[in-house]
C-alpha cells in the first residue's frame, strides 16, 4: 500500500499540516523516495497510518508530545512497567485537571445562582471576572 501525504492524513483523521508537524517533531518519519513522475511525492505505508493513529490516540488520552515520543520508543517492546508509570502519571494529571474543572464549575454555578437571586446592582459573574 502506497499513499501520498494527503491520503495518510485522511486515513489518520488529521490534516496534512498535522502530519508535517509530527514529522518536524520526529514522531513520524519522513519517507524517502519520490513518485514515478519525479515530482518529489513521498509515499507512506500502513505502518505510517498505524503510527499516526497511535499518536492521535495517545494525544486524546492526554499525553504530551514528549511522552508520546517515549511511548513510541516503547511500542512493541516489553517494558510494561515504564508504560504503566507513564499511564499512572497521566491519570494523576487528569485527576488534577478534573478537580480544577469541578472547582471552576462549582464557582461558576454559585455565581449564576447569586446572579439569579440578586436582580439589582452589577452582575456577580461580571464582578468576579473583573476581580480576577
Amino acid at each position: 500500500m502506497s499513499m501520498t501525504i494527503s491520503e495518510l492524513a485522511r486515513a489518520g483523521g488529521v490534516g496534512v499540516e498535522t502530519v508535517r508537524f509530527y514529522q518536524r517533531k520526529g514522531l513520524l518519519p519522513r519517507p524517502g523516495g519520490v513518485g514515478q513522475s519525479g515530482a518529489g511525492i513521498r509515499h507512506y505505508g500502513t505502518e505510517d497510518v498505524r503510527r499516526l493513529r497511535f499518536i492521535r490516540s495517545a494525544q486524546t488520552a492526554g499525553f504530551a508530545l514528549k511522552e508520546i515520543t517515549r511511548l513510541l520508543e516503547l511500542d512493541g517492546g516489553e517494558d510494561r512497567p515504564e508504560v504503566r508509570v507513564l499511564a499512572r502519571a497521566r491519570v494523576a494529571a487528569l485527576d488534577e485537571q478534573i478537580a480544577a474543572l469541578r472547582e471552576a464549575r462549582d464557582a461558576l454555578d454559585r455565581l449564576a445562582t447569586e446572579c439569579e437571586r440578586s436582580r439589582k446592582g452589577p452582575c456577580p459573574i461580571l464582578n468576579a471576572f473583573e476581580a480576577a
